[in-house]
């Protein structure tokens, strides 16, 4: 059986292609876990976007699964709304959250979500008069708890319980 030298060859050495390291090394910083809770420059820059022919500001009252929300658009009108796909797992819309539906032709009750307005663009929004009578949901939360109807407890004598 013939012998085979291995040669290690240093970075410092002509064939720098060549060199191999067991060690490896990453260059990134993370994947999109790492992008998440970092408030970037092109949030707090973007247009204000009105809304045209055939569009319509809502309000989400209940999400349904599955992309589909309900919302109480400003016109009075409560539409099963549908997440369009380019918003799907990047855009997170909540209970409370201001947006922007596209209405259809041939759907009066139904609509897609097109944008999603951050806090502050809802109250620019507000102050432009674009939102008349809307009554913008703070903290989504809270107010399902006082929807929520609870068991009330009476106060007992430990007496009355326990008799010996």
């Amino acid at each position: 059986m013939p012998k085979v030298s291995q040669q290690m060859l240093s970075p410092n050495e002509e064939d720098a292609n060549s060199y191999v390291s067991n060690d490896v090394q990453n260059k990134g910083k993370g994947g999109k876990n790492n992008r998440r809770g970092k408030k970037e420059d092109g949030e707090n820059k973007r247009e204000l976007i009105f809304k045209e022919d055939g569009q319509e500001y809502a309000q989400v009252v209940k999400m349904l699964g599955n992309g589909r929300l309900e919302a109480k658009c400003l016109d009075g009108e409560t539409r099963l709304a549908q997440i369009r796909g380019q918003m799907r797992k990047k855009v997170w819309i909540v209970v409370g959250d201001i947006i922007l539906l596209s209405l259809r032709d041939f759907q009066d009750d139904r609509a897609d979500v097109i944008h999603k307005y951050t806090a502050d663009e809802a109250r620019n929004l507000k102050t432009y008069g674009e939102l008349k009578d809307f009554t913008l949901v703070e903290n989504a939360e809270a107010g399902s708890e006082e929807e929520e109807e609870g068991i009330e407890f009476e106060e007992a004598d430990i007496d009355d319980i326990c008799e010996y």
